[in-house]
């Protein structure tokens, strides 16, 4: 099966949004699929408003039409909301194609956090954006739950995982950190932006070390007023998993995030979790013995400080990118089965059409009860 996966998210970004669908495509041949991505690559771009480091393509319909159909896909998946998103929803729209999309972002809230938008003027969009989606995919059962709360129709579950081998227990940090790094460590990783709620991880009074993994917008605005942390900025695979092992706990301090992949990757490392209760944690951690969730996030990462880090392996271990692999094909292949006896009723019903015409020409025929009445 081909797979077209449209998204704006796409390197050089790196983010949560990122990684699962570069994983979800190196993993999903050994399911039968083959996944190609339509991304903002080969158009031109203008910078997010508020996020210049993320570039919006000015896709042609033309030119995503000649795309689309060089790849000659069997299922469309439509990843994001952005320009290219919107792109080819209107490609599959215009031509009666079955889709599905996914909700990988809490727009409302981030949108709301950068301008006065009110958030149910996002939410109204959303839930246009993705009401002619066959199945919209959503990361976890409470995400699930609010949107069919708030009129989505189609919700189904996509978790994501974590690649045990690359995120395992390593040796410490050599390079990365510097050696004399006063302990515990407490780290966070993420983008450096007003969403992700940084400023409430620096801010708690912990002894030890901040440590945070991430560039964004707010990042040198962060250095300046937290001189005290340690701003390593973006880190990737081997590097990035070596830093989890050298933490103490992974802290978690947002409040908006639909998952949250890192805290996976942290508890791969071997590595606890603090966090607030809210949606991602809740889902990621509830009342495993992996992590402690709690409004008072200092307490929260003090309380960490004692957890087994082999039991926070063991629990990760059992969240694999095959599995996310696997559910995503199945939601694609139930759509693919709809759509498809969808047709078949379409051409059965043109069939009946046809016949019912050809009976009342054919010389001879009885006449219908309504060509009577006439």
């Amino acid at each position: 099966m081909r797979v077209l996966v449209a998204t704006d998210a796409w390197h050089p970004q790196v983010n949560g949004v990122v990684r699962t669908l570069s994983t979800l495509a190196a993993t999903a041949p050994r399911h039968g699929a083959e996944i190609s991505f339509l991304t903002h690559e080969g158009f031109r771009t203008f910078p997010l408003p508020t996020y210049a480091g993320i570039r919006c393509a000015l896709p042609a319909p033309w030119t995503i039409a000649k795309r689309i159909e060089a790849l000659k896909p069997d299922a469309f998946h439509i990843a994001t909301e952005g320009t290219i998103g919107h792109a080819v929803r209107r490609y599959c729209i215009r031509r009666g194609i079955a889709f599905t999309t996914s909700f990988h972002t809490r727009l409302p809230e981030y949108v709301a956090a950068r301008a006065p938008i009110p958030e149910a003027l996002v939410w109204n969009w959303l839930r246009r954006f993705h009401g002619h989606a066959e199945r919209v995919m959503v990361s976890t059962r409470s995400l699930m739950a609010e949107l069919s709360g708030r009129g989505f129709g189609n919700p189904v579950l996509w978790p994501r995982g974590v690649d045990g081998e690359v995120f395992a227990p390593r040796k410490p940090a050599l390079g990365l950190l510097p050696s004399d790094l006063p302990r515990p460590i407490f780290l966070t990783v993420c983008r450096v932006a007003v969403e992700k709620n940084i400023e409430a991880f620096l801010s708690l009074d912990l002894p030890g070390t901040k440590v945070v993994v991430g560039d964004g917008p707010m990042r040198h605005e962060l250095m300046q007023r937290f001189p005290q942390a340690v701003f390593l900025g973006e880190r990737e695979q081997d590097e990035l998993a070596a830093i989890y092992s050298a933490a103490d706990v992974f802290v978690f301090p947002s409040r908006t995030d639909t998952f949250g992949l890192v805290m996976l990757e942290a508890l791969s490392c071997g590595v606890p979790v603090a966090a607030y209760p809210v949606p991602g944690p809740l889902d990621v951690i509830g009342d495993a013995p992996v992590g402690v969730l709690n409004e008072n996030l200092q307490a929260a990462a003090l309380g960490a400080l004692t957890i087994d880090r082999n039991a926070c392996r063991a629990f990760a271990s059992r969240m694999t990118w095959d599995r996310c692999a696997r559910m995503f094909l199945d939601n694609l292949a139930i759509v693919r089965r709809s759509a498809a006896a969808g047709e078949h009723t379409r051409r059965l019903n043109a069939m009946r059409g046809l016949g019912d015409a050809f009976t009342a020409e054919a010389p001879g025929a009885p006449a219908r009860p309504d060509s009577a009445a006439r």
